[in-house]
């Protein structure tokens, strides 16, 4: 049997594992006392689908079976929500940017730090909901008091009039939604991340 973890060959030495549920089993029973959880399983090659799995775990182990498996752990968020603040922080300073790029006639550079903008908040929230995985991880992440559910459910208005401000080229909507909406929710996530790492 071959056995991987993120992609990382691991030796391992069966003892009265059977099935491939049994190693599974077994794994993960380690994998919690490390603060880690399995994400992604492929046998031999094959990604398991959720209708298949127990089909699929209940076969024998070969000579020949792979298993490889996509383990997350606590620290690995806790390293990515870091990241994130560190965008954050840095993304809302420069919001007003926005406005003065546009205006500028800078379209570019303008376009260039809203797409970063939004591949920041999409990477948030991939993190934020893998967090859901640790639910004490997941509840302390509040933003100005507010769940991340509900405090998204206000920022995406926003974010949709953003977006149409720029299409329509209002610089005027665009600057002040930058300024007085965007950049401060920016800190705030920056802000209840910190909190939540205690740094």
């Amino acid at each position: 049997m071959e056995f991987y973890v993120n992609g990382e060959k691991i030796d391992i030495t069966l003892e009265n594992e059977k099935t491939i549920r049994d190693v599974l089993k077994s794994f993960e029973e380690e994998a919690a006392k490390n603060d880690a959880t399995t994400i992604g399983i492929k046998i031999n090659g094959e990604s398991v689908p959720a209708e298949k799995f127990e089909e699929t775990v209940a076969q024998e182990i070969q000579d020949n079976t792979k298993i490889e498996l996509n383990v997350l752990s606590k620290a690995n968020l806790l390293d990515r929500l870091a990241t994130s603040k560190a965008r954050f922080n840095e993304l809302s300073g420069k919001m007003s940017d926005v406005p003065v790029a546009l205006q500028s006639g800078k379209d570019k550079e303008a376009n260039t730090l809203i797409a970063v903008l939004a591949d920041a908040i999409d990477e948030f929230c991939h993190t934020a909901t893998l967090c859901a995985l640790f639910p004490e991880l997941y509840n302390a992440l509040v933003i100005d008091g507010k769940s991340i559910t509900d405090f998204f459910e206000e920022f995406a208005p926003i974010v949709a009039d953003f977006e149409q401000s720029l299409e329509t080229k209002d610089t005027v909507t665009s600057g002040d939604l930058c300024e007085y909406e965007i950049a401060p929710r920016l800190t705030s996530i920056a802000q209840s991340i910190e909190t939540l790492l205690g740094k």
